[in-house]
């Protein structure tokens, strides 16, 4: 069986092989009965300075060994942006 992670570590290199771009942190981590659910958020334009990066969270499935299967693009934000909830 896979560790949590190891899932994480995977996801993010799948996703940066994939979409040719820096991954900065994995923002969550669930696993289900389809196998993980990954969100990473991830560099798409690099600014200095750094607090003005564009970033995207994109969430990932990877089954129970940490294939990446799919994956979609949320949100695009700058890094210095605060987000509140309602």
């Amino acid at each position: 069986m896979i560790s949590a992670m190891a899932v994480a570590q995977r996801g993010k290199e799948q996703l940066a092989e994939l979409t040719g771009l820096q991954p900065d942190t994995v923002s969550s981590l669930a696993q289900d009965e389809k196998g993980w659910r990954v969100s990473v958020e991830m560099i798409e334009m690099k600014r200095i300075p750094d607090s003005q990066d564009v970033l995207a969270s994109y969430q990932s499935c990877l089954d129970e060994e940490g294939r990446l299967v799919s994956y979609e693009r949320g949100r695009r934000y700058y890094r210095d942006q605060v987000t509140r909830d309602s």
